[in-house]
C-alpha cells in the first residue's frame, strides 16, 4: 500500500505544504503513521479524504463545518444541509457583488457626464444613487395620482365630443387646476437638484421649478449657491432646506 509524505501530498492536491500540515493541527487530516525520523506518512484513505477537504474548500465551505462533516458517523445527514447554507451564502455574495457591480456601473455614468471632475462630482453621484429607490417612490406617487385624472379628462372630451356634455370638462378643470398646485407641491417638496457646476444639492423656489424646462431627469435652474444657469439633475431631497 502506497505511502505519501507531506510534500507528495500536497503536490497531487494542487496545495502547499503548509496547508496539508494546517489540516493536520486542526484535526481533520491526520497522518497514518509517522517514519522513524518523525515525518508524516499517509495513506491512499488519507489521499482520498485530502481530496474531499479540497473539494469542499472550493466549495467554500469553512474549515469548521468541513471538520464537523468529517466526525459524522452519518454524514449524509449533515452534508445536505451544509451545502444550502453555503448555496445561500454564496447567493448573498452574489447578490452583493451585482449590487456593487451596479453601483460602480452608475458612478462611471455620472462621472462622464460631468465636464469639470472633483471629489465633490463622486459625492453628489453618490447622494443620488443612495436615494435612488426614494426618488422612485416620489415619481410614483405622482403617477398613480395623476391616473384618476387623466381618465376623466379623457372620458369629458369624448362625452362632449359625442354627447355633447361639455359640463363634465369643466368639472374635470375645476378638479385638475387646484390638484395640480397640490401635487406640484408635493413633488417639489420631496426633490432636490445638483448643480454640474459646483455640485451643491440645493431647492429652487417653487415658481422657478415650477415653469422651467425640463427633462425626465433634469431641470433647468439658478444654482443657490454658484448662480450658475442650465439643467440640474435630479434627485431625492426632502430633508434639503429650500434655497
Amino acid at each position: 500500500m502506497p505511502k505519501y509524505t507531506t510534500g507528495e501530498i500536497a503536490k497531487l492536491c494542487g496545495v502547499t505544504v503548509r496547508t496539508v500540515q494546517y489540516y493536520d493541527t486542526r484535526g481533520i487530516l491526520i497522518p497514518t503513521e509517522l517514519s522513524e525520523g518523525g515525518r508524516r506518512l499517509y495513506s491512499e484513505e488519507d489521499l482520498q479524504r485530502m481530496k474531499v477537504i479540497c473539494f469542499l474548500r472550493d466549495l467554500g465551505l469553512p474549515i469548521n463545518s468541513i471538520s464537523q462533516l468529517l466526525s459524522e458517523d452519518d454524514p449524509g445527514s449533515v452534508i445536505f444541509l451544509l451545502l444550502e447554507q453555503q448555496e445561500q451564502l454564496l447567493n448573498e455574495e452574489i447578490q452583493d457583488k451585482q449590487d456593487k457591480l451596479s453601483k460602480l456601473e452608475t458612478l462611471k455614468k455620472g462621472l462622464k457626464a460631468v465636464e469639470n471632475f472633483s471629489v465633490e462630482s463622486i459625492g453628489g453621484i453618490a447622494y443620488t444613487m443612495s436615494n435612488k429607490e426614494k426618488l422612485k417612490k416620489v415619481r410614483l406617487t405622482m403617477l398613480i395620482s395623476g391616473i384618476p385624472l387623466s381618465l376623466l379628462q379623457w372620458l369629458s372630451i369624448i362625452l362632449w365630443i359625442t354627447k355633447g356634455i361639455w359640463w363634465l370638462f369643466v368639472v374635470w378643470i375645476v378638479i385638475t387646476v387646484p390638484s395640480g398646485i397640490m401635487l406640484s407641491r408635493y413633488y417639489f417638496t420631496n426633490v432636490a437638484y445638483i448643480c454640474p457646476q459646483c455640485h451643491t444639492i440645493f431647492k429652487p423656489k417653487f415658481k422657478e421649478a415650477f415653469w422651467a424646462r425640463h427633462t425626465p431627469s433634469t431641470r433647468k435652474l439658478t444654482c443657490t449657491a454658484c448662480g450658475h444657469h442650465g439643467f440640474c439633475v435630479e434627485t431625492y431631497g426632502k430633508d434639503i432646506e429650500n434655497g
